[in-house]
């Protein structure tokens, strides 16, 4: 009998990369991955880590259930503080009783002012690129100082600023009855924790805030105190709650950096005061530290709920819970830090220098998941956010040591800019091509904006398109892994110095990029020459680990972005066809697959290995087309997203100028504020 031939062995895989059961292995592996990541960053942006306190909470702390009480009274008991309503005028008593008994209860050791002022004047700003002229008369302010027993009335003062008016139409109960209730609970923590602050805290409840800021204005024009104040602080709403994000700060960066030292659960980001002045709105804050006085402050809004900013369905059961609490403790370590005179005379060495001409320009700062902050100076980051640039120009100098020439460095360099351009591609795909599926969508469909009221729906119909474009060049044009890794960090790094160049604070996210991509591929290669023999995942995973921090941070705060854009997509009215259709379905496909970019682009150098595959994109193609699918079965509104419809009528009549009115309905899930505007004009 012939000898029984050997068992056949199974072949290798193709000299393009592993099979396809690892890249499925792969691909679940890195979907777990971002699905745990998605759920920490979606719970912190809403606040679901902060417990609120309830009514009875201690008196020592600051309680949201106390907030919510003195809301119920502003927003539900009292029908609507629309300047020149009867409910403006029962807000301002409300407020002033309370501030009243507050005072009527203090100890000896604190000094209470109430006062109740009208303002009257007239200023021009900007608004919108245009020139608007106002003058007014009578607007109501309520004001309450708190300081010490020994305290004088030029003492340097600490300012807090909210708005007790609402907008038309609405209760009004986050925009800013949550400001205003928040504002007595910390007055009252004031003295109940027994806690004196060491100098002046004026609390301003303005009444004329809707209405182009007219009570900030009269108070800062007018007021006795008004040339105490050395810094201030604005609370406003945009959102019935999530992230407290500090939108603006300045003049200079004390005031960044006071926030960043103290603030409990700190919500700041650079980048926000970057990108605040192209949104259409404006806050208290620019008549403290812009257009009439230069003082020092930050400006904290709520900026996520905007389904019911400015509309009927502002009421307290569509308040985000935690928010407030979040709010409130920030607020007291804040008014703690504000009040110390070591930081105030800070203020004053830093105010002094800016008139001798030394410039204090903003530093760039933002949070991590509300646990801490980074705050760095500007020109701290002119050398932190050139280092990634100099090290990709260094690295083929060390790649061909000791052979080192001036061809071999241009050579490797070269290698690395196709990697770069490889790279680059992929990213502008990765925009692209969501942006082109939306719209070939509406070819199709009857209904935009579907993931309007179901924001899943944008996850599902474009991140996986933009995994596409971002995975497609690498499936067709052949590079080394080296090259791909290379000309992915160049690119970061040269987006990082270009953002530092023009002076913009974006460049601390590409920075944080590139720096984590250089650890994880240290990591790699030093697993690389111990287990890669065995399974080439371990430098997969040696690579991931490390940057996991980075790519956290990147669904956080992408995850961010894309929720405030889907909510204020509802408010950009109607735009011109037939092209306008389009607009609002195309920014947001472009948007995620930008998001995409940042958040999975520092993997791609690797992953791509596993995932550059014909299955892979087969796949994500199918999840698409299913995703669209449905997406056309879906309205866009519901109760929770209502649809927005502005009605304006204006008519003429022979007489003198007598006065306007307005009324607001909600009706089958749409919020209609309806501008009945009576223009009087005398033959």
């Amino acid at each position: 009998m012939p000898p029984r031939a050997p068992p056949r062995r199974r072949p290798a895989p193709a000299a393009g990369g592993p099979g396809f059961g690892d890249s499925a292995r792969v691909l679940l592996a890195l979907a777990a991955l971002y699905a745990a990541m998605s759920l920490l960053a979606y719970r912190v942006i809403h606040m679901r880590h902060v417990a609120p306190l309830g009514a009875d909470a201690p008196r020592g702390n600051f309680s949201e259930g106390r907030v919510l009480q003195h809301l119920r009274r502003l927003a539900v008991d009292i029908p609507g503080r629309q300047e020149g309503s009867p409910g403006l005028e029962a807000a301002a008593q409300y407020i002033k009783g309370e501030l009243q008994g507050l005072a009527a209860r203090a100890g000896p050791e604190y000094r209470i002012e109430v006062e109740e002022t009208l303002v009257s004047g007239s200023f021009s700003m900007m608004f919108l690129r245009h020139r608007v002229t106002l003058g007014y008369r009578n607007h109501k302010n309520i004001v309450m100082r708190v300081s010490s027993n020994v305290s004088e009335d030029d003492d340097p003062s600490l300012l807090v600023n909210g708005h007790f008016d609402s907008p038309l139409g609405s209760p009004g109960a986050a925009d800013c009855g949550s400001c205003v209730a928040s504002m007595l609970e910390l007055s009252r923590l004031l003295i109940d924790s027994g806690w004196v602050p060491p100098r002046p805290v004026i609390f301003l409840f303005n009444g004329a805030e809707e209405l182009f800021l007219l009570g900030s204005h009269g108070f800062i024009k007018t007021h006795r105190w008004n040339r105490t104040i050395r810094a201030f602080i604005n609370i406003e709403a945009s959102g019935s709650g999530g992230t407290d994000l500090v939108c603006q700060s300045g003049p200079g960066s004390w005031p960044s950096r006071v926030y960043a030292q103290t603030a409990k659960y700190p919500m700041a980001n650079s980048v926000a005061q970057d990108m605040f002045g192209i949104i259409p709105g404006d806050t208290d804050y620019r008549i403290f530290a812009e257009d009439i006085t230069n003082i020092p402050g930050l400006d904290i809004i709520f900026v996520l709920g905007g389904y019911f900013y400015h509309t009927s369905y502002d009421t307290l059961e569509n308040l985000l819970p935690g928010s407030i609490q979040a709010r409130g403790e920030n607020l007291f370590n804040l008014v703690k830090a504000f009040t110390n005179p070591m930081l105030l005379k800070e203020n004053e060495i830093s105010n002094k220098a800016a008139k001798d001409g030394i410039e204090d320009v903003g530093a760039v700062f933002f949070d991590y998941l509300t646990w801490f902050m980074v705050f760095y100076s500007r020109d701290i980051s002119l050398i932190l956010h050139s280092l990634p640039i100099a090290i990709f120009l260094l690295v083929p100098l060390f790649l061909k040591f000791p052979n080192i020439t001036l061809m071999s460095w241009f050579v490797t360099l070269l290698g690395f800019m196709r990697g770069m351009v490889l790279h680059t591609f992929g990213v502008i795909l990765a925009i692209f091509i969501p942006a082109l599926a939306a719209a070939l969508r509406l070819l199709f469909t009857k209904n935009a904006m579907n993931w309007f009221a179901h924001p899943y729906l944008a996850f599902l119909m474009f991140v996986p398109t933009s995994l596409i474009g971002l995975l497609l060049p690498r499936l067709t044009w052949g590079l080394s892994e080296q090259a791909h890794f290379w000309g992915a960090f160049g690119l970061y790094s040269l987006i990082t110095m270009v953002y530092t160049l023009a002076g913009l604070s974006g460049g601390f996210l590409t920075f944080f990029i590139s720096m984590s991509m250089l650890l994880g591929r240290f990591v790699s290669r030093i697993i690389r020459k111990q287990w890669s023999q065995q399974s080439p995942r371990w430098s997969l995973v040696a690579y991931v680990l490390p940057m996991t921090p980075c790519l956290l941070y990147g669904l956080y705060y992408g995850g961010f972005l894309i929720q405030f854009l889907i909510e204020k997509m509802g408010m950009m009215g109607s735009l011109p066809k037939p092209y306008g259709y389009f607009v609002p379905d195309v920014i947001v496909g472009a948007v995620v697959g930008l998001v995409v970019g940042w958040c999975f682009g520092p993997l791609s150098p690797v992953a791509s290995r596993w995932l550059s595959k014909t299955s892979i994109i087969h796949g994500f193609l199918q999840i698409t087309v299913v995703a669209l699918a449905i997406s056309s079965q879906l309205f866009p509104y519901s109760t929770g997203a209502p649809k927005r419809v502005v009605l304006q009528h204006t008519f003429v009549t022979g007489l003198l100028l007598v006065g306007s009115f307005n009324c607001s309905k909600s009706k089958n899930n749409v919020s209609q504020i309806v501008l009945c505007n009576q223009i009087n004009i005398k033959n």
